[in-house]
This record gives C-alpha cells, sequence and structure tokens, in this order.
C-alpha cells in the first residue's frame, strides 16, 4: 500500500462512491411512499443508464479513442447486469418498504463482507489477519442490527431482503471487477440501462401504477447520482484497489445514509444501531490502515485501457500520441519483477 500521505488511485473515487450511493437511500426511502418498488428499481437504473449514455456519447463524440467492451468481458457483464442490476435493487426496494431507512443503510455494509468473502475464497484476491478481522467486526455489527427484536415473520423480512440485495451486488462486484479495465461510464450505463429496463417491465407485468413525471423525474436523478455516477466511481476503484479493498472504502456508504436519515427524516436509532456503528468504525479503521508490499512479478500482459506512463506502461506508441494523460489505447507489458507498496489492481492480480 502506499504509506505516504497522499491517498493511492481508487481511493477517492470509492470515498465519492460511497457517499453518493450512501445518500440515495434515505431519497429512495421518501420515493417508495410514492411508487411500488420494482417501479422504482426501474426507474432509479434507467436514470442511471439514461444519463451515463448521454455522457458517453458526448465524451465518444469528442475523443474516438474513449474505450469500449472487449468482446471476452461480454458474459461477465451481463451475469453482473442480471445479478446485481436487476434481483438486487428489486430486493433492497422491498426491505425498504419495511425497516427504517437508518437500519437499512448501515445493514448495507454487509455487501463489504459477501464482496470480500467472494473475493478472496473464489476469486484468491490476497487478504491478511488485519482485513479478516476488519470483517468480522462488521460482520458483527450487521448481525447486532438484525438481531433485534423481531417478534413477527413480516419485520425480518425487510433486514432479510436487504441482505439478499448485499450478496447479489457482491457478485456484482466480483464480476464486475473481471471488466474493470474497460470504460467504467460504459460499463454502468450499460447496466444501468439494461437492469433498469427489465426492472421497469417487469413492474408493467406486475400492474403496478407509474409515478406522476415529477416524481419520475426525481427518480431518475437519484438514480442517476446514487447509482451511475457511484457506479462509475466504483468501477474505477475496483481497476485500481482491487475488490475487497474497494468494499472496504465503499463501506462508508451505509454512516452517510444513517446520518441522512436520522437528520433528514428524523428518525431514531436505539441502542443496538450506536453500537453496531461503533464495531464498522472500527472495521473499516483496520481496513484503511492495512499497509502491503513484496517483492512480486508482472507476466506479460496486453490489454486497453485508461492509463499514464507510470512504472507499469513504460511502452512506446505505435501511432502520433500528443501526451494527454491519461489516455486509452491497446498496449503491451513485457515481464518485469520489482518491489513496492500496491493493491491488488488490474497489474497485480498475483499469487502469494
Amino acid at each position: 500500500m502506499n504509506t505516504s500521505s497522499r491517498l493511492a488511485p481508487g481511493i477517492v473515487s470509492a470515498l465519492a462512491a460511497a457517499i453518493l450511493f450512501g445518500a440515495s437511500t434515505p431519497f429512495a426511502k421518501v420515493l417508495i411512499g410514492h411508487m411500488a418498488a420494482v417501479t422504482l428499481a426501474g426507474l432509479l437504473y434507467l436514470g442511471a443508464g439514461a444519463g451515463l449514455s448521454g455522457v458517453w456519447l458526448w465524451r465518444r463524440a469528442r475523443d474516438a479513442e474513449t474505450g469500449l467492451i472487449e468482446r471476452h468481458d461480454i458474459p461477465w457483464l451481463a451475469a453482473a447486469i442480471a445479478v446485481g442490476g436487476v434481483l438486487g435493487p428489486i430486493l433492497l426496494m422491498f426491505g425498504l418498504s419495511r425497516m427504517p431507512a437508518a437500519n437499512a443503510s448501515l445493514l448495507l455494509n454487509l455487501e463489504n463482507v459477501f464482496t470480500a468473502l467472494i473475493a478472496w475464497f473464489v476469486f484468491h484476491e490476497h487478504h491478511d489477519r488485519r482485513i479478516v478481522l476488519g470483517m468480522v467486526l462488521i460482520a458483527l455489527a450487521g448481525a447486532l442490527l438484525t438481531g433485534q427484536s423481531y417478534a413477527r415473520l413480516e419485520s425480518i423480512l425487510g433486514p432479510l431482503a436487504v441482505m439478499g440485495a448485499c450478496l447479489c451486488w457482491a457478485v456484482d462486484n466480483n464480476l464486475t471487477r473481471r471488466v474493470s479495465a474497460g470504460d467504467p461510464v460504459l460499463i454502468a450505463a450499460i447496466k444501468g440501462v439494461a437492469a433498469g429496463g427489465v426492472n421497469t417491465a417487469v413492474a408493467v407485468l406486475l400492474g403496478e401504477r407509474l409515478p406522476t413525471p415529477l416524481t419520475g423525474a426525481a427518480a431518475g436523478v437519484v438514480g442517476f447520482l446514487g447509482y451511475g455516477v457511484s457506479l462509475t466511481l466504483f468501477v474505477t476503484a475496483l481497476r485500481h484497489i482491487g475488490t475487497a479493498r474497494t468494499g472496504a472504502y465503499f463501506s462508508t456508504a451505509p454512516f452517510v445514509g444513517a446520518v441522512i436519515a436520522l437528520i433528514g427524516l428524523h428518525e431514531r436509532a436505539g441502542v443496538a444501531f450506536w453500537v453496531a456503528a461503533g464495531f464498522m468504525a472500527a472495521g473499516l479503521w483496520l481496513h484503511l490502515s492495512e499497509r502491503h508490499a513484496h517483492a512480486h512479478s508482472h507476466e506479460a500482459l496486453a490489454h486497453s485501457h485508461g492509463h499514464a506512463h507510470d512504472i507499469h506502461h513504460q511502452h512506446a506508441h505505435d501511432s502520433p500520441w500528443d501526451g494527454r494523460e491519461p489516455h486509452v489505447h491497446y498496449h503491451v507489458h513485457e515481464p518485469l519483477v520489482h518491489s513496492h507498496p500496491h493493491y491488488p489492481d488490474i497489474h497485480h492480480r498475483h499469487g502469494h
């Protein structure tokens, strides 16, 4: 890890993504009082997809080198859309309709735990005891929230639905990491359009009523910022710092949502909420203070993504280059052995 005071590439992206997504949860809680859950999920993602599509087309018109999606990445992206873009939002909206927004916001930190577990044990991303302890504290906080006195099945369904959404997004995060070298705006736009279209179609089939134009537009704006821009920043962070660590920084999102819900919506928080918040804060600190450096090898690699000519991108250009950085083009990495602080980014997916 970077031991200097300067934030490593990707950390700012992850924190900004967390702020935007965390703020969207209490606003979605307000909107769900004006429309059904599936309809809201559809409009949130349609707003994200439509807004980002416009941004990508504008960028494409200005720069023909704007990235595309590689053909071999399409299956991974399709699976991510199905799990995280379709099923996840439906479960979240269902859960929000059955529990306070503050508790739901904090419970969303379980996405971080599920994301890391899948990254570690399925995709074999590096981890150490410090990170594991942080995850344990976050998991304890989630258990404390869901273990409050739910005497009726109707009461536990809300937390279970939010936990299900967290699991869906954890799978989505790990699948999206496989395509994170691609253009993050295009990736997020495709996910938004596809997921929004499917969710809206399901809402129509279920006979849900469409909201007023003003309410629908509000949902679109919340979706563009809280889902679209947030997802774009999240994909950028995946590229630079890996899945589990991006999830660690993103775990600040529930705190943002909880504060907004408590202040703006005048919700009350009990003792269990604050104890859980303490556990989650301690777990997050363990994640943020983790450091990692060792001698490692880079195998030969060829791909295309936005980059500057840093230590990992010392290459010539086959076509004229105007000197702008970052820039996008297909390039080759020669084998390299060296030692420096690093994250498990797209150039450091090695064993230990």
